[in-house]
């Protein structure tokens, strides 16, 4: 029978919990120090909450945060930094919104395809960063940082009229043209509230499967050996340079998945109103989450709730970047407390360990004296 572990519990929970209340308090000061009410922000955004289109919409973000979160999470299960999520979700997003619109198959197998392209673009862009780790050494942070910045070329340029683009008559958005009904994936509708996308509910079954992979397959074990120490992986014999790839292609290949909830569940073009920003986002839900499924889950909702349940507070004369700064601070906050939670629990281990070096010298003792 496995045995509790009160302490691994406490210190597993310690880091987000800490994480959580630092910021709050930090966001109430700041409020304080701009003569504002710090509480009536929050108790409108409680109050936004309840209306069944923003629940919608919360919940509609909530699955591709935790999409895009997972792609980061599996980047930092092997100790590497796949800072760029961003660029593989957007040009994932549009090579499949491309791909969509300009192929007319039956339901089921249009919309395989477009997953499908959308795993292979997110994989390949991901994968020339993990090329580059394990050929030349080059760290994954720069190279990610790098392609973002080319996605954002490549994406402008591959959506202008005359190259892929499509300028609708009187409007000055630019898009990929609209994929076929064909190609759009069911969701559930909420009837006022708007549609949940049929989508989110792939997300939340890719998190039981991020889970299995890494708790219950040979191939997560070596995974997360790697990750813990690359020279003693290598020793048991596992390849670390193709663990690398491998978890490279996999992360790129759930980022490439972030952007369809809402690409074939409402937008069905990739157009310049995209959303952004969604892959720099997901690696504070993974850190809060703690690389755990189910944390990730209740960290995407919390972020997705701050998204858009704030929608109305400048109209209360609240400014809305009062959820930038409070997802800021969330970020200093998961660092700073998960760092000092570490040193906690280093602390709470060694003690532990000289108790029971301790007991058994006492026993020792007791055994000589009775000889």
């Amino acid at each position: 029978m496995m045995k509790f572990d009160k302490d691994k519990l406490i210190i597993g929970a310690a880091g987000p919990v800490l994480a959580l209340v630092t910021s709050f308090v930090l966001t109430v000061l700041v409020l304080l120090a701009t003569g504002l009410d710090p509480i009536e922000p929050i108790r409108l955004m409680i109050d936004n909450a309840g209306y069944s289109d923003v629940q919608v919409l919360i919940v509609n973000q909530t699955g591709i945060y935790y999409l895009a979160a997972l792609a980061v999470a599996i980047g930092f299960r092997m100790n590497l930094f796949n800072i760029g999520v961003e660029g593989q979700y957007r040009l994932a997003a549009m090579v499949s919104a491309l791909v969509g619109a300009a192929i007319d198959l039956p339901g089921p197998l249009h919309i395989l395809v477009i997953v499908l392209v959308a795993i292979a673009t997110g994989a390949l862009w991901a994968g020339i960063a993990g090329i580059l780790k394990t050929t030349r050494g080059v760290s994954e942070v720069v190279s990610t940082i790098m392609l973002n910045a080319i996605t954002t070329s490549l994406v402008a340029w591959l959506i202008l009229p005359k190259n892929f683009g499509v300028q609708p008559a009187g409007s000055n958005d630019l898009t990929t043209g609209q994929i076929p009904e064909s190609g759009w994936f069911p969701g559930i509708d909420m009837g006022e509230g708007g549609q949940i996308y049929g989508f989110t509910f792939v997300a939340l079954a890719l998190g039981v499967v991020y889970w299995f992979m890494l708790n219950r397959t040979r191939f997560g074990f070596d995974l997360r050996a790697t990750g813990e120490s690359e020279s003693a992986a290598q020793a048991s014999g596992v390849d670390a340079k193709k663990m690398i790839l491998t978890a490279m292609l996999i992360s790129g290949g759930l980022a490439g998945l972030a952007g369809m909830p809402i690409l074939l569940g409402e937008s069905h073009t990739y157009s310049l109103a995209f959303p952004v920003n969604v892959g720099f986002t997901a690696i504070t839900v993974a850190l809060l989450g703690r690389n755990h499924p189910v944390g990730i889950l209740f960290s995407a909702l919390l972020f997705a709730f701050l998204d858009k349940a704030s929608s109305s507070l400048d109209v209360e004369g609240y400014p809305k970047e009062i959820t930038e700064i409070m997802q800021g601070i969330i970020v200093i906050a998961v660092v700073v407390s998960y760092e000092l939670v570490r040193r906690y629990g280093l602390r709470r281990q060694q003690q532990k360990v000289g108790e029971e070096l301790a007991a058994g010298g006492a026993i020792k003792t007791d055994k000589e004296v009775a000889a």
